[in-house]
C-alpha cells in the first residue's frame, strides 16, 4: 500500500472538509484499542469536535496536520505537528496523533507520514521533536525504526481505551 499513497499537508480549509474522514480514522483506533486521550466509547460528536478543533489550529497556524490517502482517495492515515510552543522554545515541536486505520495496518503508511512530517518539521524550522507513545506497542517501534531516540518511560501515565492504566514512552529527534 505504501507505494499507492499520497501522503500531504492540508491548509485549514481542506482540513475542515476532511473532519469526518479524520474522524472515522479516529473513531477506527480508539475501538482498536489505542490510546490517543480518548476513551471507548468515543461518540462520533466528540471524535468530529476533536478534528474541528484541529481544523482551527491549523488555520491559525499552530499545528500542520498531514493525511495519508489511498489510491480511492480516503485517508487513512494522520499525524500532526504542533507548532504552538512558549516563547523560548522556537525551535520544537510536538508529534501528536498517529493514527493509522487498521484496515491499512502494517503496510508502511506510519512510516510514510513519519518521514513527510519530518519534511514539514524542517520547513517550519523546527529542529527538535518530541512525542509519546505507549510502551510496548506497535507504534514504538516504528519511531524507533525512524531513528528517534527514547528520553524516558512513565509508568501509570494514562489509561488504555478499556480503563487499564499504561505505561507511555517518550521520544524526541533532533532534524
Amino acid at each position: 500500500m505504501s507505494d499507492h499513497l499520497i501522503v500531504r499537508r492540508l491548509g485549514g480549509r481542506e482540513a475542515a472538509a476532511a473532519v469526518e474522514a479524520l474522524a472515522d480514522v479516529l473513531v477506527d483506533c480508539v475501538e482498536g484499542g489505542a490510546s490517543v486521550s480518548f476513551m471507548l466509547p468515543l461518540a462520533r460528536e466528540k471524535a468530529l469536535a476533536f478534528w474541528r478543533g484541529v481544523a482551527d489550529g491549523v488555520a491559525r497556524g499552530e499545528r500542520a496536520l498531514l493525511v495519508a490517502e489511498d489510491t480511492q482517495g480516503a485517508i487513512v492515515g494522520t499525524v500532526q505537528l504542533v507548532m504552538a510552543m512558549p516563547d523560548n522554545q522556537p525551535h520544537r515541536a510536538d508529534v501528536a496523533k498517529m493514527l493509522v486505520h487498521r484496515r491499512a495496518r502494517r503496510a508502511g503508511v506510519g512510516r510514510r507520514l513519519l518521514t513527510a512530517l519530518d519534511e514539514v518539521a524542517k520547513e517550519e524550522a523546527k529542529t527538535v521533536l518530541v512525542l509519546d507513545t505507549v510502551t510496548g506497542g506497535d507504534a514504538e517501534r516504528l519511531y524507533e525504526r525512524a531513528g528517534w531516540q527514547r528520553a524516558g518511560v512513565v509508568p501509570k501515565f494514562a489509561l488504555m481505551p478499556d480503563g487499564e492504566l499504561c505505561a507511555t514512552t517518550f521520544f524526541y529527534k533532533h532534524l
